[in-house]
């Protein structure tokens, strides 16, 4: 039986983050990778950090550098088959973007299903990886990402076992350490420079827990053999995250911090229970 994974992300550069080391590992074990990424992330910051409504910030230029460095990330991840559905970056929950028709979060539920079915039935998936009902931390696009996830495995005539991907209250705590330190660090920086920054758009999710109950983690992999590929696959989505605490930490403390990604099962129709240490108990 050929194994296929598919993971549906929400932009470019949310494959390498969240599971980056996933889709190598998976490739490296010769399994059939699957991305399926929703928007063309015209939203993201321009060169030079220039955020969206800002002077030069131009958002069909920032999706065609984007394009590419999915390209790249890809192409490090060993994914056999990348598919772009192509709507517009939503941007973040309550910015005007949410409004334009073409925008992710504006399309027709069914519709956007319908698209991604197609490629479930063509690929038949034992497993597929989106994110929660709140996406993860509240961004409309990764919430429309879970919504035409489920609405399309509901159209199939199989069900494949289905993941959100998690992180740990007790890993939470150490990353929400770590986000604060770097915030602190990047604030000085600014201020010596007479920079006054505005708050991250991801303050917005205030309210959201993040984390998920240890005991409900439903398998955790790992993705150390894989974490210097994750490494590249971020630093490839450079106009994104070239800055990122992930990428400023370096390599070795990358290999260090990042050895594990984390799933809660959503769907089981094998009938699973425990936890697991392969996203794909239960089919070998």
């Amino acid at each position: 039986m050929t194994l296929t994974f598919m993971a549906v992300h929400a932009h470019p550069d949310d494959e390498a983050s969240s599971t980056g080391g996933l889709l190598r590992v998976l490739a490296d074990q010769g399994v059939r990778t699957v991305l399926v990424t929703c928007t063309n992330g015209e939203y993201g910051d321009a060169p030079g950090g220039v955020k969206p409504g800002d002077d030069g910030h131009d958002a069909d230029e920032v999706a065609a550098l984007r394009e590419g460095e999915l390209d790249a990330a890809v192409a490090i991840l060993g994914v056999s088959r990348l598919v772009r559905l192509g709507y517009r970056d939503s941007g973040m929950m309550g910015w005007p973007q949410n409004d334009d028709p073409r925008s992710f979060w504006s399309s027709d539920v069914a519709e956007a299903a319908a698209r991604l079915a197609a490629v479930m039935a063509e690929e038949r998936p034992q497993v597929v990886v989106t994110y929660n009902e709140v996406g993860f931390y509240g961004h409309p696009d990764h919430i429309q990402a879970h919504r035409i996830t489920l609405a399309a495995i509901a159209s199939l005539d199989y069900e494949p076992t289905l993941y959100f991907n998690a992180i740990p209250s007790s890993v939470m705590k150490i990353y929400e350490a770590r986000w604060a330190e770097e915030e602190k660090r990047r604030r000085a920086e600014d201020e010596a420079k007479g920079i006054v920054r505005e708050p991250d758009p991801a303050d917005e999710a205030e309210g959201i827990d993040m984390a998920t109950p240890d005991e409900e983690i439903a398998v955790t992999v790992d993705v150390s053999s894989a974490a210097d590929a994750k490494f590249d696959a971020l630093a490839a989505h450079h106009s994104q995250i070239g800055d990122s605490f992930w990428i400023r930490q370096g390599r070795e403390e990358f290999r260090r911090t990042s050895g594990r990604e984390w799933f809660v099962r959503a769907r089981n129709p094998l009938g699973l229970s425990g936890a697991a240490q392969d996203i794909f108990v239960g089919y070998r």
